[in-house]
């Protein structure tokens, strides 16, 4: 004769189970905070010596001597930031193209074989894109743009200044263009999967009154999707500033900011620790190369505080004018 469990001991059963994942999902979530805070807790302990000596002047300082132990982060952040926003200002309007092509244009045959196509630019190590920026990218971009903009500025006041230095191929545009080509590929993916999650029913409505492919995007697609598309955009900038190998081939390496040349060769925050760490002895060297590392950290989360900031203005905005 078949035995079934009472009623009573589903339910404790049940009641146990729950309360044992509630207590791993805490686990999970305290184990991931504390690792967080011991990140920072070793940053900030490596790099004390740097910070009690130089304080937050250290960013105002653009030298980096190590024979002398005269240490300064201005270039480096300099660098992070300007290759960063390079790759976004290059990057967002590519990738909106491609999800908006591949979700809204592209003929069925093709969505699937260019789809797969650009998810397997992501694929490629990122030493690849090094290799090949320099090689190739580099002069390239110094015989057929820097040149020409050379020749076109030529004395014109600001301008000429953006464009001078000599035509090495090397330098933060050559790097920011090297992390947007890098970025699309993670963007665009997250941009094509948000607008596809967009009720068609809403789209159909849209194109049924007469609106066009981009009045149907920009008053149905991009409203209904902002917080996957700024999301996407986020993930594209955590892995321009993060970027290490590319960055390091192409930048130029120089701890020197002798102008504001987007084709100056210059430094990252990334660059400059996988130059410098191995080789650095104990001491104020180590120490601010750890006190760079703090301040990537921090830039890190100052992007994910204003992207969090952005979406909620966004949705109090959605919200007044419904």
């Amino acid at each position: 004769m078949t035995h079934y469990p009472s009623t009573r001991t589903a339910t404790l059963r049940a009641v146990v189970a729950d309360r044992v994942f509630g207590w791993l999902a805490r686990a999970a979530a305290c184990v991931t905070l504390g690792m967080l805070l011991a990140v920072l807790a070793s940053l900030t302990m490596g790099a004390w010596p740097a910070i009690a000596k130089y304080g937050l002047g250290f960013f105002a300082n653009s030298t980096w001597d190590p024979v002398q132990e005269e240490f300064g982060g201005l270039v480096m952040v300099y660098g992070t930031l300007m290759t960063s926003a390079i790759a976004l200002i290059v990057a967002v309007p590519v990738s909106f193209g491609i999800a908006l092509f591949l979700t809204e244009l592209s003929p069925a045959w093709l969505k699937r074989p260019l789809g797969t196509a650009i998810e397997l630019l992501a694929a490629i190590p990122s030493i690849v894109y090094g290799m090949w920026g320099l090689l190739v990218f580099g002069p390239l971009l110094a015989k057929y743009v820097q040149q020409p903009l050379q020749a076109m500025f030529a004395g014109v006041p600001y301008l000429g200044a953006l464009v001078s230095g000599p035509p090495v191929g090397i330098g933060i545009l050559s790097a920011g263009v090297i992390l947007a080509i890098m970025i699309i590929p993670f963007i665009a993916a997250v941009m094509r999967d948000v607008f596809e999650v967009t009720p068609t029913l809403l789209k159909e409505s849209a194109y049924g009154l007469g609106a066009t492919t981009w009045e149907v995007v920009s008053t149905v697609v991009l409203p209904h999707t902002k917080v996957g598309v700024i999301g996407g955009i986020m993930l594209g900038l955590g892995r321009a500033i993060g970027e290490t190998m590319a960055v390091t081939f192409v930048i130029g390496n120089f701890n020197q900011l002798d102008s504001l040349s987007l084709f100056q060769a210059a430094n990252s925050i990334t660059s400059a620790l996988a130059n410098e760490f191995a080789e650095a002895g104990e001491g104020l060297h180590q120490a601010s190369l750890m006190y760079l590392g703090l301040a990537l950290f921090f830039i890190t989360f100052v992007v994910l505080a204003l992207s969090k900031l952005l979406l909620s203005q966004l949705r109090k905005g959605e919200g007044l004018r419904t």
